[in-house]
C-alpha cells in the first residue's frame, strides 16, 4: 500500500427490506444506489478506490457472504486502509462480529471503518459507543426477525403448507398452490417399486444394490438432473448411489402415505448453522393433506417387517464401533452383518454398487476388538514404562525450569524498558532546560526508541516459548490422564472408542482373515 495515500475498500450489499430486482442476474437497484453514493463520498475526498465488494441476497448474519470475506483476506493484506460502507448493518448484523472485527482486527491493522448513512466512524473519538448501540440493535433486529420467521413457519406448518426448500422425493412443489405437493410421476414409480420389494421381504441393501445396478438415480442426484440446486449432509454430496439408509429414510417417511410431517430438525439459534433433531412427539404433523403415493395397507406391512428386522439386531444401547469404522478405500462407514451368529463389519458401497466401485472392507468384529486392544496396550507399556515416565518427568521439570527463566528474562526486559521511557523523558527535560540541543535530543530519542522496540520484541518472543511450553505441559498431563484411567484394561468397550479413537480404517486383507492373518487396519487415535 502506498505511502500517505488512502486507499478504500467499499462494501455493499442487499437489504431483505430494499429487495429491488430487475432478473437474478442483475444487481439489485439498492446495490446500484449503494455504489453509487459510495463512490461519490470517496471521489469527493480524494480517496482511491482500490475494488468495489458486492454481496446480493446475503443475510447481514450470514458469515459465508463471498464478498464480505474477500474483503476480510483483502484487509489482512493491508490492501487499503479505509472500509467504506452505507452503514454498519449492511457490513454486518452481528454485535460479536462488530466486537471481533470492526473494534478489534481493523483497529489492530490500521483501519478506519466507515457507515457513511448512520455516521460510524472509528476514527472518531466517543463514536465507539454509538457503533456498539447499533451493533445491539441490530443483533435485537435479527433476533425478532428469527422469532418471527419460527411463528410463521409453525403457523403454516400446523396447517398442514409444506415449508422445506426442497420437495420429498416423489413429489413435486405445486406451481399453482404454495405449500401443496403433487406427485412426481417418474420418482414416485420408484418409491412405490422399494415400498413393494420391502412388502415381500426384500432387505434394504438389497433394494440399494437392485437400483444401482440399473443406474436409478439416487434422490440428491436425481433433484440435480431437474435442475434443482440441491445438497445433502457433508461427505455425501457427489455420490449418485443408493445406500442403506437412503432406503430406510424412505421406508420410515410418513409422507408418501399423504401425511405431512414437518419440524423433525431445528436451528436452536438463529446464529447457528447446524440443526437438531426434535423429539418425534414434537413433530408437525397434519393428515391427508396430499395425495399419496403408497396406500396405508403397504406402509402397515413395512412398517411390521422393519420392526420385526430390529428386533434380532437391536440392544437397546450403542454398539461398541457405531459410527467409529471406515471403509479404506471409499471412505464411507461400515455396516454391521451378521452371519452364522459372528458380526462382520463390511463397506455398505460394496455390498450396493459392487465392487468396480469400491474393492470393499471387511472384519470380524472380534479381531477388530483384539487389534485395537493390542494397539493400546503397546502405547499404554511405551507411556508408562520407567525409562519412559523418568525421561518425561525429567523433560516436565526441564520445561517447568525453562518457563521460570523466561518470566524472569521478560521481567529484565521490561525493568529495561521502563528505564529507557524514563531515560527519554529526562533527556526532553534536559532539551527544554537548553542543556543539550534538539538535535542531540533527536539522536538520543531514536537510540532509545530502538532499543524499546528491540526489548518489546524479545518480550514477545518470550511470551510465545512460554505459552508452547505450557501447551507441551498441559498436553503430557492430559494424555497421563486419560492413558491412566485404561491402563489395566481388559477388553474393548464403548467408552474406549470414544475417549482414544477419533476413527478406524479398515481395508480388504489377502486370502482368508485370521487372527494371524487381519485385513489391514489403521487407528487414528485421540492421545
Amino acid at each position: 500500500m502506498k505511502n500517505n495515500v488512502n486507499i478504500v475498500g467499499i462494501y455493499t450489499r442487499l437489504s431483505e427490506e430494499d429487495r429491488n430486482k430487475l432478473n437474478r442476474e442483475d444487481d439489485s437497484q439498492s446495490i446500484q444506489n449503494q455504489k453509487s453514493m459510495l463512490i461519490s463520498y470517496a471521489v469527493q475526498n480524494g480517496w482511491e478506490i482500490y475494488n468495489i465488494y458486492s454481496d446480493d441476497d446475503y443475510k447481514g448474519s450470514d458469515r459465508t457472504r463471498p464478498a464480505f470475506n474477500q474483503l476480510l483476506k483483502d484487509a489482512r493484506e493491508k490492501k487499503f486502509n479505509i472500509v467504506l460502507c452505507k452503514t454498519q448493518s449492511r457490513f454486518t448484523r452481528e454485535l460479536e462480529l462488530v466486537e471481533k472485527i470492526i473494534h478489534g482486527e481493523f483497529v489492530e491493522l490500521g483501519i478506519r471503518f466507515i457507515g457513511l448513512a448512520d455516521n460510524a466512524d472509528t476514527s472518531i473519538p466517543g463514536n465507539k459507543k454509538a457503533r456498539q448501540i447499533n451493533g445491539l440493535v441490530n443483533e435485537w433486529y435479527l433476533e425478532d426477525l428469527s422469532d418471527n420467521i419460527k411463528s410463521v413457519l409453525a403457523d403454516h406448518q400446523l396447517k398442514g403448507l409444506h415449508t422445506g426448500s426442497f420437495a420429498p422425493y416423489g413429489y413435486k412443489k405445486d406451481p399453482d398452490q404454495k405449500g401443496h405437493l403433487l406427485i412426481d410421476p417418474e420418482a414416485a414409480e420408484i418409491v412405490r417399486e422399494i415400498f413393494d420389494k420391502a412388502a415381500m421381504g426384500m432387505g434394504r441393501t438389497s433394494i440399494a444394490r437392485s437400483l444401482n445396478s440399473r443406474a436409478v438415480p439416487n434422490p440428491t442426484e436425481y433433484k440435480r438432473l431437474q435442475g434443482e440446486n440441491y445438497k445433502c449432509g457433508v461427505g455425501k454430496s457427489n455420490s449418485t448411489l443408493w445406500r442403506y439408509y437412503t432406503i430406510s429414510h424412505i421406508l420410515k417417511n410418513q409422507m408418501y402415505i399423504g401425511d405431512m410431517v414437518q419440524h423433525r430438525y431445528e436451528n436452536p439459534s438463529y446464529k447457528s448453522k447446524h440443526s437438531r433433531p426434535v423429539p418425534k412427539e414434537q413433530w408437525r404433523i397434519k393428515k391427508h393433506t396430499h395425495e399419496p403415493i403408497i396406500s396405508l395397507e403397504t406402509w402397515e406391512i413395512v412398517q411390521r417387517r422393519i420392526e420385526e428386522n430390529y428386533k434380532p439386531v437391536c440392544t437397546g444401547s450403542i454398539g461398541i464401533f457405531a459410527g467409529k469404522v471406515r471403509c479404506m478405500y471409499c471412505g464411507y462407514q461400515m455396516g454391521t452383518h451378521i452371519s452364522k451368529h459372528i458380526r462382520y463389519l463390511r463397506c455398505t458401497t460394496r455390498y450396493t454398487a459392487g465392487e468396480s466401485v469400491c474393492k470393499g472392507a471387511f472384519i470380524a468384529c472380534r479381531f477388530l476388538e483384539d487389534i485395537i486392544l493390542k494397539e493400546l496396550r503397546k502405547i499404554i507399556d511405551t507411556y508408562f514404562c520407567e525409562n519412559e515416565v523418568e525421561n518425561r518427568l525429567n523433560l516436565q521439570n526441564d520445561n517447568q525450569n525453562k518457563k521460570i527463566k523466561l518470566f524472569r528474562e521478560i521481567k529484565a526486559y521490561d525493568k529495561k524498558i521502563s528505564d529507557l521511557k524514563e531515560a527519554v523523558k529526562n533527556t526532553y527535560l534536559d532539551k527544554s532546560k537548553g542543556i543539550i540541543t534538539e538535535q542531540d535530543y533527536m539522536e538520543l530519542r531514536s537510540a532509545f526508541q530502538k532499543d524499546i522496540e528491540e526489548y518489546e520484541q524479545k518480550i514477545i518472543k518470550c511470551n510465545s516459548l512460554v505459552e508452547e511450553l505450557e501447551n507441551s505441559l498441559k498436553h503430557s498431563r492430559t494424555k497421563k490422564d486419560v492413558l491412566m484411567e485404561y491402563r489395566n484394561v481388559k477388553e474393548l468397550s464403548r467408552s474406549i472408542m470414544e475417549h482414544l479413537i477419533d476413527y478406524v480404517e479398515v481395508g480388504k486383507g489377502e486370502g482368508r482373515a485370521t487372527a494371524k492373518n487381519p485385513p489391514p487396519v489403521i487407528i487414528h487415535w485421540k492421545v
